[in-house]
């Protein structure tokens, strides 16, 4: 073992992990800038070691500069956590480049000198099971993990065995012991014993049951705020605990917040949701209403070209479609006077100035295509008098578009493209939406956005991944002002397969004719899955489930449907409905003989109600279930010479003959009631024809697959020529169909399952007083395991 493994075993790793960490050269390097710092040469003791280990592995390049104030933190047993730890480098990073470390704040936000004692711990534990009782008693062991998630996050800086050993003893008195009912393996043999023992009518009961179960289970799921306690969430700070440059901001903050969480959805007002905006929303107004806060729905509208009524009222209706109801809904050109005062301050304080430079010479300036030395701007250092002269001449229209610019002074040499002299505002002549003509000069996103989340006293602002390099940015400017400062934390993006997300994409397909509107079922759109018949319940349990992370992830679009489809099985009614109708005439029948049969809207749901159906000697079913030739032996539907069910009609049918056209095509089935048939192996759906009923009904049914062959439609190795490319141009098949009266209540957006085939909406293309019926697929009865779309191209 050479010196440095020796050292680093003395920290308390194993022979190994000492060996692998030595050979890891950017480890070992921060390894041991630590252990010099702290003064360690020989073995110390494991807790301390570990810490020191843990310092090395985690800190970041923000926190880089005041690496040896941390080391000294641990040796001098400040901080004895590695949540400690963890809040020590974060706060390092937030320090303003060149500053020093003020000993008070750093004490104050990690924890330093804290001591939770066993009874704060034993009471604050009690609280936590007494308001989750409900959860425990369902859900027993199966809960514990976000018990505790929920326990550190309010026990910070007590002692994490302590907290688990009180939350264990606790739980164990309220509940007992493990037994089968927390062993899954145990639990589904159970259910198995139980299955196989049952009798008809408790088999009957046991699926009510357990159909109650999954509609229970996505209810829960999409209204459960389990996943803002576990993981990455459960780690965010309370109020107050964000450093702010001056502590007067923050005693002002909390006396307007009272302390509370305060987030907001900032959506821009330039296109319709999607299914990613569904995450945001469940994140933003979900972490608030768990933590008894609220949140804002603040339009960014700082893009008059861009932005139209129809998205701004497209997006609070998607909101509270989701279930949310915003505590104020807001915008950004509210502020636009203020922002406009604290850009002249900026330029006051020598933090922003004029740019007369082209977007190219920016772009050389920046580095351009070589990414070479940056420079600064000509006008960068021109006087403070001047830059305020010519942004007054920028607000009185005395510049065109593209001829002059604010920009914010930062750091033209900063790794961080965030930091490169941003534009704050620009000149544009287009009417703003709410303010008509009064600017002729627009605040930048950059500049906005953190400006408008301090006006608001957001406490946690939540965005994805791509803002990670603006958070730099968002401190630096509140800092400059020194404003109010929230905290800015990023997850990861939510995407599906075989779709895309980017609004100036999707608008492609609207403008080039691949879809019929932002709306249409096949995006991926908010009012697009909504007109497909996906429910808002579905979404957020699909959303919820999949947790929040720092990672972007792509989830098969199938998993999506999976909720969908659990969910409408127990909300939506049953309908027979033929998409492909083939008649059949049951020559025992009289010519005028209507039977009247009750049809359940959902079998053994009797809270469903029923509806009543003509049966009659022209029947219509679906062309695949018959067969004239029987050549296949699992094939149990209808053949000549063989009897079929057909569902709620006491008796089989046996087909005796058909009926072909010119070509020989089978138009029609010749068959019969068979009152002494044995009960059949399979029923089939079916609709009559009675003039008294008006029946069948015929409806247009638009089916739908995917719009894109391949699950990423940007992957260049199987999509060579562009995105655009993949557009599977046989996504829409309309049919006309034959449905059952029981369609004729039906309202737009009501969801039925079409018995054997499929869940279905009905679009706003209906004109449902007129009997006219137009019917979106949603998704299949199951899912179809075999479609593999990319090859059928």
């Amino acid at each position: 073992m050479s010196d440095i493994e020796t050292l680093f075993a003395g920290l308390g790793l194993s022979a190994q992990k000492a060996a692998e960490t030595a050979s890891n050269k950017k480890l070992s390097a921060n390894l041991q800038k630590v252990l010099d710092e702290a003064g360690v040469t020989s073995a110390v003791d494991k807790s301390i070691g570990m810490l020191y280990y843990d310092l090395a592995s985690i800190v970041t390049p923000a926190a880089l500069d005041h690496l040896a104030f941390i080391a000294h933190a641990i040796r001098d047993g400040k901080l004895k956590s590695k949540d400690q730890l963890t809040a020590a480098i974060k706060f390092a990073a937030d320090v303003p480049k060149g500053a020093s470390i003020a000993e008070k704040d750093f004490n104050e936000a990690c924890g330093v000198g804290v001591e939770v004692t066993p009874e704060q711990i034993k009471a604050e534990i009690t609280k936590i099971l007494d308001s989750r009782a409900r959860d425990l008693e369902e859900k027993r062991y199966g809960v514990v993990s976000q018990l505790l998630g929920v326990a550190r996050q309010e026990l910070r800086w007590a002692n994490g065995v302590l907290v688990k050993e009180e939350l264990d003893k606790q739980v164990l008195a309220r509940i007992g012991p493990k037994d089968e009912r927390d062993d899954p393996k145990a639990k589904k043999k159970r259910e198995q014993e139980a299955k196989a023992a049952a009798k008809p009518e408790e088999k009957k009961a046991k699926a009510a049951s357990a159909a109650e179960s999954t509609s229970a289970k996505i209810s829960e799921a999409g209204n459960s705020f389990g996943f803002v306690f576990e993981g990455e969430l459960a780690k965010l700070h309370k109020p107050g605990g964000n450093k702010q440059t001056k502590e007067e901001l923050m005693v002002e903050h909390l006396k307007r917040t009272s302390g509370k969480v305060v987030t907001r959805f900032p959506p821009e007002p330039n296109g319709f949701l999607h299914i990613g905006h569904a995450k945001a929303i469940n994140v933003n107004f979900g972490y608030a209403k768990a933590h008894g806060g609220i949140t804002y729905l603040r339009y960014d509208d700082t893009n008059p070209e861009a932005e139209e009524k129809k998205y701004f009222d497209s997006i609070l209706e998607m909101v509270r479609w989701l279930g949310f109801e915003p505590y104020a809904v807001t915008y950004s050109s509210d502020h636009f006077q203020r922002l406009f005062d604290l850009a002249v301050d900026l330029i006051k304080r020598d933090k922003a100035y004029v740019c007369h430079c082209t977007p190219e010479q920016i772009y050389e300036d920046r580095g351009g295509k070589e990414k070479g030395p940056r420079k600064e701007c000509a006008h960068r250092n021109r006087p403070v008098s001047e830059s305020l002269e010519e942004f007054r001449k920028m607000k009185e229209g005395q510049y065109g578009e593209g001829e002059a610019i604010l920009r914010m002074k930062m750091n033209m040499q900063d790794g961080n493209p965030q930091f490169w002299d941003l534009v704050a505002y620009r000149v544009m002549y287009t009417p703003h939406y709410r303010t008509g003509d009064e600017w002729c000069i627009y605040p930048t996103y950059d500049y906005t956005h953190c400006l408008c989340d301090s006006f608001e006293d957001i406490t946690h602002s939540l965005c994805t991944t791509e803002f990670q390099q603006s958070r730099a940015s968002y401190y630096w400017l509140v800092d400059a002002l020194e404003i109010y400062k929230p905290v800015q934390w990023e997850y990861g993006r939510l995407n599906v397969t075989h779709s895309i997300m980017s609004k100036r994409r999707l608008a492609m397909l609207v403008k080039d004719g691949h879809v019929k509107g932002w709306d249409d079922p096949r995006m991926f759109t908010l009012v697009g899955v909504r007109r497909r018949g996906f429910t808002p319940e579905a979404i957020n349990a699909f959303v919820r489930d999949l947790g929040v992370t720092k990672a972007d992830s792509v989830i098969p679009v199938e998993r999506l449907e999976n909720y969908v489809r659990d969910h409408l099985n127990e909300v939506a009614p049953r309908l027979m409905v033929v998409l492909d109708p083939l008649k059949v005439t049951l020559t025992n029948m009289g010519e005028n003989e209507v039977q009247e049969l009750t049809v359940s809207n959902k079998p053994r749901d009797e809270a469903m109600g029923s509806h009543t159906v003509p049966f009659t000697r022209t029947v219509y079913i679906d062309a695949s279930d018959f067969k004239e030739v029987d050549d296949d032996p699992n094939f149990y539907r209808l053949a000549v010479g063989k009897t079929v069910g057909l569902l709620n009609v006491p008796h089989p049918i046996r087909a005796t003959g058909v009926v072909k056209d010119a070509s020989g095509k089978v138009v029609e089935v010749v068959a019969s009631v068979d009152k002494d048939a044995k009960k059949p192996k399979t029923y089939i759906h079916w609709v009559a024809e009675s003039k008294k009923h008006n029946s069948p009904v015929k409806v247009e049914v638009r089916k739908y697959s995917n719009l894109f062959y391949h699950e990423d439609p940007y992957d260049e190795k199987v999509v060579p020529r562009g995105w655009i490319t993949d557009v599977n141009p046989n996504s829409l098949e309309v049919v006309t169909a034959f449905a059952e009266v029981g369609v004729k209540p039906a309202k737009v957006e009501d969801k039925f399952q079409f018995v054997r085939v499929g869940y279905f909406c009905v679009d706003p293309d209906s004109d449902v007083a007129a009997g006219k019926y137009v019917f979106n697929s949603t998704v299949g009865l199951k899912e179809d395991t075999s479609k593999k779309q990319a090859d059928q191209k």
